[in-house]
């Protein structure tokens, strides 16, 4: 406490002479600046700096809000929980006391105190004073009412000025602008100009204004409800929209006839009669406008409803299948719905049904249901026919009971599958060998025939095999074989019929080629030796074969192919390996397998078995794959190899589509689907129109009478595999012309213009332009480089191609251009007396027509009047700018002369300097017929005072010489002129090196004009006297004293 009174005590002293005056000056703190006005959210940085007395050592530095108070140390800002996230103390314990606050907020308005304490008793120090802080946020002033044309100023306003000179950054509806001061000046205010409006300074944002700007109606269209064409018997409203401010009156025509008022003109049951052009014209008191004509068309419900499929390939069961439904409907269809004959519900919506795993029970019959605002129509049933492997495979025995021996028995089998079984193969349990083949196998019934039979059922798309049924008879005999001999040829067996042979060699055909070593041997053996025991009737039998179905294949590139197979071998052999081949072997080498083939191995599958199916899948065809494909198989046996002859023979083909070269609408037009072989399979063909199904399903697409709708890119389509695409051509006259302008909107004088002649036509026309019922050029665009008012007018083309020719619509073109021409009427004309009145008048050429009319006079640089018309009540010259959105141009200047008794001006100039009056300049004109008026007391109370004040800034400098004489000198400078030229008339601007005047004065000039009543009129010369009075720099300026009060001084010079 007692320290801290030390210090205070010290304080006070070295405010006094003496030595206490040196402790001052060594403890001390400098704030700059002393006030800080700063923006809601920014960061503020407080300069100071601070000095101490020598030998001391800072040990504390700080910012604080308060004074100590009974030796009770301030807070340090630091500390304080509202700043220390804010606050950051930039400065160090030497000299640098700043600090830096960051996202100032209102609470922040306050006085700051650097205080720092030394390490030594009594070395505590505050700064008086401090930094006053003030805090503020921006506001945009804005015009509360702005018609369309007036010059208007938003102003980026604050409640104190901010320290540092800011940037100023203005917005408008988000958007920088360009402005960079706290006022934005908008010369002639426009539609465009309305929106939201902020200032910003670095970074911080004022609240958005809104600039409400009136004007007449613009961009006046209508619209129809509901949306596009009506249908006959419906209801319609049409709206009128507009952009004006205040909103407009509108009224509704039909053609030229008058309808009614209001924004909506409603037609609760339109009919054909009501077809036509409609329009509105709305207004309001800055002006009116029509809309563009609306035509009403016809709506109508959907029809020619079809529907077409899309899968990969066949629709074979586990595949994907895409059904889709297609119309024309206008407005276009917005709700489709499926289904499937026999069910009572919809299995589906939208435009395309996808079923992605389908089975057999989704065969059937679908159709869609279309349905737009207006009606519903149902597609013709598209029957969906899905492939699979057979399923459901069982044997039936007719008779079904024993029967005797020698009796005839019929095996039928029956199976699901789709496409119907092509094989059917008859087998009996114990034997590898069929026994029959067919839907049905018949045959007497013995004791050898006795045993349990089953079928094995086979399509392109998969085989089963059925359970086995029992056959037997009553009774039985025994067989016995025997075969004994140097070398075998045959095996014998118990047969039926007496006169089969009783040893056969093995048949080329069926033999394996191991045996031919065999057959060798035994032809060469000189003793052969056969012995058989015949209980029975004994025949040979051959048990080796492949058999291949179908022996050749037409295949589409990219499709898959089955190639099927069935093979037998002898009872007592196994068989080990079983493949495919495109080789004979040779000398003895194994041919390879196609499924080490690296072409084939990803795309080959073997789907047989090692028991008597051999059916090999092939995807994705290529033209390589064309050749002979082998069965080849081999047993655990001895010689047990065996390759089927004569092969798979596969051919493979695509798909080309043949369309006319030419084609003329009208014509009947046939496309084919070609192959360069018949396909195996019996295809079903689908065309596509641009990627859409069409109807056919044959290998040709009858067009009955060509249009151009048809023309397009075509293909066809078997199992999924496409056609390169062909493009029918059709040929037709121009249908469908019409005109176009680059660039769009409105189109200003001097730029440039492109008209474009667009037609629908084959071959494509030539086109011819026309201004009204003049030629102008021959192609499709007609280009105005540099486009004149005169060009204004109807435009349309006329294109021509062998088939036909059609105009086109006309094409209004509408060129905007400034004010030209622009001139002043005088009414009435010639000389006038005094008080009466003469009317000017400023007419100009202009599109759109002139919205301001300024008036001047010349001499004065403020405008005198706007308007068409202008009353003017002085003699003078006068003229008139006039302005459009696209420019403005200036009227030559009209003289008027009103009789008047004589004109007195009085031009005063007074300069005053900071502390004192420096000089005084007094100027007075006067116009003389043959002497001087004299200037009296009742004279200048009637003086009509007119004041212009300007700032001008100089600088002092004590030592510079005052224009051509010394600062010493005191010498009068007077000069005089005597202009004629009417630019004499106004004030020069003042010149401080030309009058004598030092620097860093602020020198006021003050213009006062005064016209006497006089009846006459003369031209006698004006005198300008200027006097220039010594004075001396701010340095050495005297107080204040009563000089400070001028008077005004009036002379009368002759």
């Amino acid at each position: 406490m007692d320290e801290e009174k030390d210090e205070l005590l010290e304080l006070q002293i070295s405010v006094s002479d003496g030595p206490y005056a040196v402790a001052e000056r060594e403890w001390s703190v400098n704030y700059s600046p002393k006030s800080v006005c700063a923006l809601k959210g920014s960061t503020l940085t407080m300069g100071c700096t601070y000095r101490y007395r020598k030998g001391h050592s800072v040990q504390s530095a700080f910012w604080t809000k308060q004074w100590p108070v009974n030796g009770v140390e301030p807070p340090d800002l630091l500390n304080d929980p509202e700043y220390r996230d804010r606050v950051q103390f930039t400065g160090d314990k030497q000299h640098n006391c700043t600090l830096r606050l960051r996202d100032v907020t209102e609470k922040d308005q306050s006085k700051y105190y650097f205080r720092f304490i030394t390490d030594r008793t009594g070395g505590k120090y505050q700064g008086a004073g401090g930094v006053d802080l003030s805090v503020t946020d921006l506001q945009v002033e804005v015009p509360e009412t702005v018609t369309e044309g007036d010059r208007v100023t938003l102003t980026c306003k604050t409640s104190c000025s901010l320290t540092d000179s800011p940037t100023f950054t203005w917005y408008k509806n988000g958007h920088g602008l360009s402005s960079r001061t706290d006022q934005l000046h908008l010369q002639s205010v426009s539609r465009e100009d309305k929106g939201r409006y902020h200032c910003a300074v670095q970074g911080l944002n004022s609240p958005e204004v809104t600039l409400n700007v009136r004007y007449g109606p613009k961009s006046v269209s209508v619209s129809l409800r509901p949306s596009g064409e009506p249908l006959e018997d419906s209801s319609v409203t049409l709206t009128c929209s507009s952009d004006a401010n205040p909103p407009p009156e509108c009224n509704w025509f039909k053609g030229t006839s008058f309808l009614s008022k209001g924004g909506n003109y409603t037609m609760n049951r339109i009919r054909s009669v009501d077809s036509g052009e409609y329009k509105c014209k709305c207004r309001n008191k800055h002006g009116e406008k029509y809309s563009k004509a609306l035509t009403l068309n016809i709506l109508y419900p959907p029809k020619s409803v079809s529907v077409s499929i899309r899968s990969s390939g066949e629709t074979v069961e586990d595949s994907s299948v895409t059904l889709t439904c297609s119309s024309d409907a206008n407005p276009p269809v917005q709700n489709y719905t499926w289904f499937k004959e026999g069910e009572t519900s919809p299995v589906g919506s939208g435009h395309s049904y996808t079923m992605n795993t389908i089975r057999s029970v989704d065969s059937g019959e679908y159709k869609c249901k279309c349905k737009n605002d207006y009606g519903e129509k149902y597609s013709k049933a598209l029957t969906l026919n899905v492939l699979y492997g057979p399923k459901s495979v069982s044997v039936s025995l007719r008779p079904s009971s024993e029967t005797v021996e020698d009796s005839s028995v019929t095996l039928t089998c029956s199976s699901d599958a789709n496409p119907p079984v092509q094989n059917y193969t008859w087998f009996k349990e114990g034997e590898t060998s069929p026994v029959g083949s067919g839907h049905s196998y018949s045959f007497i019934k013995n004791s050898r025939s006795s045993g349990w039979y089953y079928c094995f059922t086979q399509n392109e798309h998969g085989s089963k095999k059925s359970a086995a049924v029992p056959v037997s008879i009553e009774e039985s005999s025994l067989i016995l074989h025997v075969g004994v001999g140097v070398g075998v040829c045959g095996v014998v067996t118990v047969h039926s019929s007496p006169s089969d042979d009783l040893c056969t060699a093995l048949d080329p055909q069926s033999r394996s080629p191991e045996y031919e070593n065999l057959a060798v041997s035994q032809s060469t053996s000189t003793e052969d030796y056969f012995l058989m025991i015949l209980v029975d009737r004994v025949v040979p039998q051959n048990n080796w074969g492949v058999n291949y179905s179908p022996k050749s294949i037409c295949a589409l590139k990219g499709s898959k192919v089955t190639m099927g197979c069935t093979y037998t071998y002898p009872i007592n052999n196994s068989v080990q390996k079983a493949f495919w081949t495109k080789l004979q072997p040779a000398k003895m080498a194994e041919p390879p397998d196609l499924l080490n083939d690296p072409e084939y191995r990803d795309r080959v599958q073997f789907t047989g078995d090692k028991q008597h199916n051999c059916t090999l899948r092939l995807r994705d065809v290529t033209e390589k794959d064309q050749s002979k494909y082998y069965f080849r198989f081999i047993t655990d046996q001895t010689g047990g190899k065996w390759q089927g002859a004569g092969g798979v023979d596969l051919s493979v083909t695509d798909l080309q589509v043949e369309v006319p070269e030419t084609v003329t609408e009208g014509d009947k037009v046939t496309l084919t689907c070609k192959t360069s072989c018949s396909l195996t399979d019996s295809p079903t063909f689908t065309w596509y129109k641009n990627g859409h199904g069409l109807s056919s399903r044959t290998d040709q697409l009858h067009l009955q009478s060509v249009s151009r709708e048809d023309k397009g890119r075509y293909h066809c389509a078997v199992q999924g595999l496409n056609s390169p695409e062909v493009t029918l051509n059709v040929r037709y006259g121009p249908k469908s012309v019409s005109l176009s302008i680059r660039p769009s909107g409105e189109t200003v004088e001097d730029s440039s213009v492109t008209l474009t002649c667009s037609s629908d036509a084959n071959p494509p026309p030539e086109c011819n332009w026309f201004k009204g019922a003049s030629f102008l050029s021959k192609g499709e665009n007609y280009t105005m480089n540099r486009i004149r008012s005169v060009d204004s007018g109807e435009y349309k083309c006329k294109c021509r191609n062998k088939h036909g020719e059609k105009y086109s619509k006309a094409l209004t073109l509408n060129v905007f251009y400034p004010p030209k021409s622009v001139s002043v009427s005088i009414r009435p004309s010639g000389e006038t007396v005094e008080d009466s009145s003469v009317t000017l008048t400023c007419s100009s050429d202009a599109n759109p027509p002139v919205q301001n009319y300024t008036w001047f006079k010349e001499g004065e640089t403020s405008p005198v009047g706007s308007g068409h018309s202008y009353s003017a009540l002085q003699s003078g010259s006068y003229y008139c700018v006039a302005q459009n959105e696209y420019g403005a141009q200036t009227a030559a200047a009209v003289s008027i002369s009103v009789k008047a008794g004589g004109n007195v001006v009085l031009f005063a100039v007074i300069a005053v300097a900071a502390g004192g009056l420096s000089a005084i300049i007094v100027v007075l004109c006067i116009r003389k017929k043959s002497g001087a008026y004299p200037v009296d007391e009742v004279n200048l109370r009637e003086l009509n005072l007119n004041s212009n004040v300007a700032m001008r800034t100089v600088t002092c400098d004590s030592t510079a010489h005052l224009g051509p004489h010394n600062q010493d000198d005191d010498v009068d400078y007077l000069s005089a002129v005597t202009p004629r030229d009417r630019n004499t008339r106004k004030l020069k601007s003042f010149s401080p090196q030309a009058s004598g005047f030092g620097t860093d004065e602020e020198v006021q000039y003050d213009a006062v004009q005064h016209q006497l009543n006089e009846t006459k009129k003369t031209e006698n010369d004006i005198q300008y006297a200027s006097i220039r009075f010594p004075h001396s720099c701010a340095a050495n300026r005297s107080p204040p004293s009563a000089l400070d009060d001028l008077t005004m001084i009036y002379s009368s010079v002759n």
